[in-house]
């Protein structure tokens, strides 16, 4: 399966786009193929996570030898629960909980798979460059591929992310992160600042001599990597076979998919599973207050030029969501020029339109709904008042959503609501959901939340407070190139 670019003809297999993180016009890695072809969705459901992983990586990324090893590199020892990613049911809906990995957060299940990739890749084609992992983080993407990365031999990772702009939990876990190959910036902006001003940093230093010269190379720990995609994957098909398991559906039944959106990565993953023969119904896109994709889906403009949102659920607070581009290329035809078109258009003007023939492609299996700050806070308190579970404020969103979707559809095709990270990262505005009085620092927040709740609080977290901050740069996103090259010595 070759990858090509969703701005131009430019090919390469899976080792290359997997290294390079981002083609060299700017566009992203994808498949003009059917992906589906030759692969056996009957086959993966009842088997184990690692060994679906291992089937359905090898499938999307098939010049890697040895999946896997690489599968249990990655995931062996590192979550909480043997399955990686399980299905719980709350209420009259399924949660697939993507947060029990090293970091809690639903990123850990790519970014334990991407450095395992990257250094294959690397052995694979002879590459002895040093691998510089250039990322902007929203808030979860920046731990989650430190994790990953700290301390691997020949690779380095720079994470950018908005001063202000995470919960202070996530800062912590960025700012103490340990790793002599490590480096850590806030940028002064919003998150659509930093992700642009690191991709433009991104071009500029792939055009650069003396970056060869030093014999270094970029590449991306965001979705925009397919290597960070693929494994994304998985979970949809976990979650299908954990509902046919628990004899929920027979095999061929159709289910829905709530996804709460913000660079459009994850849901994107369940297309890529049902073009792959999951029986996929709907994928519904559930935004917050700052909803581009919910305007976007249900009108076919995408217009950037809004106010924007700092939320409780500042994963998804993204006015610019890069990962669209590659359902938009394919929405098209996998018209490349016309994808081009829109990219530069959404680039110079903040806005473009697609034409409703597209359009219509996409609605086929894309819904969108969205959820205010304040249905976000209640929903937390309801749904562990009602189903004694609780959620933090990204799955609230997606919780919500999915009760608004199935009032429209009143039906009973299942309904599974992808949860993104522990509520532990978001003390604040949990403590404030379930009644208890907001005080003290966010670390005796999550000790009087576990109190009143009973429910663990994940190591990591727990452990948290203790660390020294070792990272705490801020600079203007205009020197973010200045700042990498420094970080590189060029």
């Amino acid at each position: 399966m070759d990858y090509r670019s969703t701005r131009s003809e430019f090919r390469c297999n899976s080792l290359d786009a997997v290294l390079r993180g981002i083609a060299p016009d700017g566009g992203l890695f994808v498949s003009d193929s059917d992906i589906g072809k030759g692969f056996d969705w009957k086959a993966v459901i009842g088997l184990d996570t690692l060994g679906m992983a291992e089937k359905i990586l090898s499938h999307l990324l098939p010049d890697f030898k040895d999946m896997k090893d690489l599968v249990n590199k990655a995931y062996e020892g590192k979550f909480e629960t043997k399955d990686l990613t399980p299905v719980v049911k709350v209420g009259d809906k399924y949660v697939l909980e993507l947060f029990r990995g090293p970091t809690s957060a639903f990123k850990d299940v790519a970014l334990s798979m991407l450095p395992q990739l990257i250094i294959a890749a690397k052995k694979q084609t002879g590459d002895d460059k040093e691998t510089v992992i250039l990322t902007a983080t929203s808030g979860d993407t920046g731990k989650a591929a430190m994790e990953g990365f700290h301390d691997v031999p020949g690779t380095r990772i720079i994470v950018f992310y908005p001063d202000g702009g995470v919960s202070p939990i996530q800062r912590a876990q960025m700012a103490t992160q340990e790793g002599a190959n490590v480096k850590v910036c806030a940028v002064r902006g919003n998150f659509d600042d930093c992700q642009t001003a690191v991709k433009v940093a991104f071009s500029k230093i792939n055009s650069m001599k003396e970056l060869s010269q030093a014999k270094k190379a970029l590449s991306s720990a965001n979705s925009i990597n397919i290597g960070r995609l693929a494994p994304q994957v998985v979970y949809y098909f976990k979650a299908y076979s954990d509902l046919v398991s628990m004899g929920r559906i027979k095999m061929e039944d159709k289910v829905d998919y709530v996804v709460p959106s913000g660079n459009f990565g994850d849901i994107l993953a369940g297309y890529f599973a049902k073009l792959m023969g999951l029986p996929v119904r709907n994928l519904v896109c559930a935004s917050n207050e700052n909803k581009v994709l919910t305007d976007f889906i249900r009108t076919g403009v995408y217009d950037k030029r809004r106010p924007f949102y700092r939320t409780s659920s500042p994963s998804m607070d993204i006015l610019v969501s890069s990962n669209l581009e590659r359902l938009l290329f394919l929405a098209s035809g996998c018209n490349a020029s016309v994808v081009s078109k829109w990219m530069s258009d959404l680039s110079s003007e903040g806005i473009f339109t697609v034409d409703e023939k597209y359009m219509a492609k996409i609605r086929e299996t894309f819904l969108s709904y969205s959820c205010t700050e304040k249905e976000t806070i209640r929903t937390i308190g309801d749904v562990y008042k009602k189903d004694n579970y609780l959620c933090d404020p990204h799955t609230a969103v997606g919780m919500k959503v999915a009760d608004d979707y199935r009032k429209d559809k009143k039906d009973d095709v299942p309904t599974v609501v992808l949860s993104t990270a522990s509520p532990y990262k978001f003390p604040t505005p949990v403590s404030e959901a379930i009644g208890l009085e907001v005080k003290g620092s966010e670390f005796e927040q999550i000790k009087a939340i576990n109190l009143k709740t009973g429910v663990p609080v994940p190591k990591n977290l727990s452990s948290l407070e203790s660390k020294k901050s070792v990272h705490n740069d801020v600079i203007d996103r205009e020197n973010i190139l200045k700042y990498v090259l420094s970080v590189l010595g060029i």
